[in-house]
Formats: C-alpha cells, structure tokens, sequence
C-alpha cells in the first residue's frame, strides 16, 4: 500500500501545480510537509499562549495532541483519539495566518483543492485517501524512507554523516536556500538561513528583522532586502535614521541579500537546468563548509546532502524534459506570461525553477520524521554561530529587562558600592599671595552667590569692592557734615566738596580733584585742621591696613545703555569707600 499512496500524492501535486493558478495569486507558492506543518502548528500555539498567558513557550505534549486533533478535523475523521484543545480556533487562526503571510500552504490544503481542480475526471490517479493520508502525517503508518527513487551511494573514500540529526539539518538549509529562490515570503526559509553560516545575525537580528517587516506589513526577506537596498542605493535623504535597530546588523543583513544575489545571478545566467542547479547546491555548500576541516561533521553532511541534490535535480530534469516531449502533464513554455512561473523576474531561469519547484515537492511529501522531539527541540546542532538553528528559538523574541535584577543581593551592592564613596578632592595650587583671598571652602555656594550679583542688578567686577567697617564710615560722614556746616555759616557759600563730588566722574582717583578741592579749602582756620587731621591720620592709618589685606583693586567697565545711568547715579549719591579720608588728607 505504501507505493500506491505515495504515487497518488506526486499525482496528485503534479495536478495541483498545473492548475493551481486558478485558485492561487502566485504559481511561485511553495507546499509544506509533515514536518514543516508541525513546526507552524508550535508556533503557532506558543504565540496563542503568549496572547494569554505572556510567554512564548508550549510544551511537546501538547503540540502533539493538538497535531492529531488538527489532522482529524480538518480531514472530517471521526474524533475518537484526544480531546479538543484549549483555544482551538485561535489557533487554527493563527496557523492559517501564518501560512497565508509566508505565500505557502500545506498538504491538506492540496487535498482540499485537487477535486476541484481537476479538469476532467480521466486525469490519471485517484484521490488520496483520508485514513491514508492521516497515517501518513501522522507516523502511524511504516513510512520512514523519502520518495526519491535513486539515491546515489556516496564514495568509498569520503566519509558520511554519523550523526542524522545533522544531516537532516543541512539538508533542510540546502532546502530552504532553493526555496527562497522560488518564494522569498518563505519566512520559515528565512529563520532557518539568516545566520548558516555564521553572520552574527542571532536571535536579537531576527527579532528586529520581524518587527521592521511587521511594521511594513511584509515578508521577512522583503524587509530585509528593503533596509539594504536602502543602504547601498537611497541618498541621505531616503536612507534609514540612525536610530533603526537593523543599523545594528547591517554587515549580516548585506552579508545575507548579497548571498541570495548572487544564487540569483547563476539562476539567470546558466540556462541548463541540470548545471544551473549543480552550480546553485555547490554554491551552497561551499558556503557551509567554509573554514571547516573535512573530518567535521557539518563537512561530512554538507558533502553527502549536496550529491544527493545534485542527482535528485538531474533525475527531474530528465523526467520533466521526457514529460514535455510526450506532450503530457507539465507547465509549458509557451504559457502566457501572466500564468508564467518566472513572470516577475527575467525570461531566464525559467525552466530551472520548474525543476526546484518539483525538487521542494518531493522534499514536502516525505515522510514525518522518526524523532519528533529532536525536530521540535530547542537544542538544535550548531550549523553557524554560537545558536543552533531551531526555528521555535529564533522566532521566540529575546526577554526584556523589567527593572528587576535577577543577580543575587550581594552582586547587585557591591556593584554599587562605588557610588557611596566619598570623592577625593583634587588639590588647588595656591599662590604665595593666597593668605589675601578667604577660604572658600568655609563659605557656602549660596553666599559667593549672593557676593556676585548678575549683570541685570548691577555692573560686576573681576575683584568684588573691598568691605569697610560700618561704624568708621558713619563716622567719617559725620565729621564732613559737620565740616561743611561750618564751612557754610562762615563763608556763606555753598560747600565746594559736594559739588566737586557731583561733578566727579565715576573713577574716585583723580589727583586732579583732590588738589582743587584742596584750594578751595584753605581759608580754613589752622588750628581746627591740625587737631582733626591727627584724628584722620589715625583713622586712614588704621583703613590702610584693612585695605592691605584686601585683593587689588580694578577699575570696573562701564556697562552701555541703562546700567550705564545707573551706575552713574549711584556713585553720585553716594561716595565710594575711603574718598573722603583721601580728600581730607590732601587738605593739610
């Protein structure tokens, strides 16, 4: 029973590539098999389960309950094995969406379609049966060989695989390379290409990656092609900003476009299809095994995959150019280029892609694998960076920080501990003149704040004025007042001292005033000046050592506009520190 079912299913999907674009947008929509359907049905309950419950994780068991209530369902076969799972509906939601997004569906979905595609009812074979067909995604069934006929044998000389598991994974990134040939919305082609080999594009990449082609609504691939293409091409004013989180990848995403390009530009530029796809699975390998010695086990599986394709490719061809010469089933050249294959691309190539095509739907109706926990597993073999390469790992998005540290209590104190820490103080170079100036550091910030007024109260200085004593200045203009009462009840004129200050210009240090001031008072009598010139002599002797302490005095630059009359009036109203000493003094 077994060769019949799996000549009804290669009947069945060569009837379904000839007509499907009666049914499908695109004849470049690509098929999935058993195990490429059980990895969108995980993913698609892990992202149910993130919608509910805020994790991105679903536990084996349950994909494969869920897996053979899906297979009953939608084949319409009694129930009688497990229960119906929780949130059936959104998943298959989620599923279907999935597929839909990537331009792809599955086996079940070309059963569905194969009734209504056949034109005649004398299309050869039959329609596959639904127990059939359910044992045979399912693994009930004693299927455990692939389709493929003619497998060569490899080489006495040259080693194989020891390990399947890498074997399958190799043959599944030559796969999925080809498979982005014919479908670039393959974003499970992409998850299981992006870094194999190694371009530093791990988990943290793709996640970017999903959420740029989320945000332009498109295909992973697309997106990334987008971003490069921006890059190299867009002027300053059409390239990306600096802050998009793909700047971060961009050497692996060009690394990435221009691999695929230049696949592309063999595709074009080789007409044959048996050495075009020769030159396209060397390319490949040669990719993977770069830097590897020959006794390593990715090596050994890169070389036993890429003769195996190699002859699968040929035996197509073979077949398919045969199919043609007997005017059979088969997609024609001569087809209008609206329903041509390679219709959104050059003419070249064309009959190449018909082959990968064939090629990516026989790799679809193999059998599911044997270990299931191994192809749903987290822990895949490592084929390029420091990650293995399990799809459910690079579509599951990297935890973000909540603020909450999970190092022990201990770490998280002594890291900052530092913080505590009293700052050492650099030392001040002070001059030998330093005993002059105050301390500063006994005088709080607000009070040398307070010292140095702004500019809009009143004009500032280098040096602030030097503080005179309160009770010496009230007695020094006492003694004037009274002095220039004196002065008017005996001469009857009025005191030649307040209008030399009046007319005084803001620099109190003219000698020139000084000296007329002096003239003008000397009609003094001598007895009353000698007695208080002693007292003032005292006095200027005691200011003139407070002034020595004091920094140096400089004259102030007088401000333009208002602060300038503002200035002025206020030196006319009142006389600086020590004037009226100085000018006493000049009178003797």
């Amino acid at each position: 029973m077994e060769p019949m079912v799996a000549e009804r299913l290669k009947l069945m999907v060569k009837i379904f590539r000839r007509e499907c674009h009666r049914v499908l947008p695109s004849e470049r929509t690509t098929i999935h098999g058993a195990d490429s359907m059980l990895r969108v049905l995980q993913l698609a309950m892990a992202e149910v389960n993130k919608q509910h419950c805020g994790e991105f994780k679903v536990a084996l068991s349950d994909v494969l309950m869920a897996w053979k209530y899906l297979l009953r369902h939608r084949l319409c076969l009694p129930h009688d094995g497990p229960a119906r799972p929780e949130n059936h509906d959104l998943i298959v939601e989620t599923y279907a969406s999935f597929l839909a997004r990537s331009n792809t569906v599955d086996v079940l979905d070309v059963l569905s379609m194969y009734a209504q595609l056949r034109l005649t009812d004398s299309d050869p074979g039959e329609q596959v049966d639904p127990v059939q067909l359910f044992d045979f995604l399912s693994a009930n069934g004693e299927l455990s060989k692939p389709l493929q006929s003619s497998v060569p044998s490899t080489p006495s000389g040259r080693s194989r695989s020891s390990n399947p598991q890498f074997k399958m994974a190799v043959r599944k990134v030559f796969c999925s390379y080809l498979n982005l040939l014919v479908n670039v919305k393959d974003d499970l082609a992409v998850a299981l290409t992006l870094d194999v080999p190694s371009r530093a594009l791990g988990r943290q990449a793709f996640t970017d990656l999903k959420r740029a082609a989320r945000n332009s609504k498109t295909s992973l691939f697309l997106a990334a092609t987008s971003f490069v293409r921006a890059i190299q091409l867009g002027g300053k004013g059409y390239a990306p900003a600096e802050s998009d989180p793909l700047r971060k990848h961009i050497k692996g995403l060009s690394d990435f476009v221009q691999f695929l390009d230049n696949l592309e530009e063999i595709l074009g530029e080789v007409p044959d299809p048996c050495a075009c796809g020769a030159r396209l699975v060397a390319a490949i390998r040669a990719a993977l095994v770069k830097g590897r010695s020959s006794g390593d086990e990715v090596y050994a599986a890169a070389d036993e995959s890429a003769q195996e394709l190699k002859e699968q490719i040929r035996r197509l061809h073979q077949s398919q150019k045969q199919t043609a010469s007997e005017g059979r089933t088969g997609i024609s050249p001569a087809r209008p280029k609206a329903h041509a294959i390679n219709h959104a691309t050059a003419y070249g190539g064309r009959d190449t892609l018909k082959v990968l095509v064939a090629l990516l739907d026989e790799e679809a109706l193999s059998p599911l694998c044997q270990n299931v926990a191994d192809l749903l597993s987290e822990d895949q073999p490592v084929l390029g960076g420091e990650e293995g390469t399990s799809v459910f790992t690079m579509f599951r998005s990297p935890e973000v920080a909540t603020g909450s540290s999970p190092e022990p209590l201990r770490n998280r104190v002594q890291s900052r501990l530092h913080l505590l820490k009293p700052k050492a103080k650099e030392p001040v170079i002070r001059s030998q003149f330093s005993c002059t100036y105050g301390d500063e550091g006994a005088e709080s910030p607000l009070n040398r704040v307070l010292d140095f007024p702004s500019l809009s109260q009143v004009p500032t200085c280098v040096h602030p004025a030097p503080k005179c004593r309160q009770a010496e200045v009230a007695a020094v203009e006492e003694e004037e007042k009274e002095e220039s009462d004196k002065a008017k009840s005996s001469c009857g004129r009025p005191n030649v001292t307040e209008q030399r200050a009046k007319l005084r210009p803001e620099n109190g240090n003219s000698i020139s005033d000084r000296v007329g001031d002096d003239k003008d008072k000397k009609d003094k009598s001598g007895v009353q000046m000698q007695n208080k010139s002693k007292k003032r002599k005292q006095a200027d002797c005691k200011q003139q050592g407070d002034l020595e302490n004091q920094p140096p005095q400089k004259k102030s630059i007088s401000a333009k506009g208002p602060e300038k009359s503002l200035s002025k009036g206020a030196s006319k109203k009142k006389l600086i520190a020590g004037q009226g000493k100085l000018t006493s003094f000049f009178r003797v």
